[in-house]
């Protein structure tokens, strides 16, 4: 009987804190969601710049060492 009792004791425990965390999230308002959205993309953005540059650096180099 313990062996039932420690095995179905976390996951009644999981399912008591997901249930509790349900309850206490809701959905974004239009202003934190935009903030949200806006961040993101710059975030994208600027990754993208990084590897651009990255890679425009490294196209010489790679022909200068490889001599092509």
């Amino acid at each position: 009987m313990e062996f039932i009792k420690t095995a179905t004791e976390p996951v009644y425990d999981f399912s008591k804190d997901s249930a509790r965390l349900i309850k206490r999230c809701n959905k974004p308002d239009r202003r934190e969601y935009t903030k949200i959205a806006v961040r993101t993309a710059l975030g994208f953005v600027v990754m993208g710049f990084i590897g651009f540059f990255v890679k425009l650096i490294f196209i010489p180099i790679n022909n200068i060492i490889i001599g092509g």
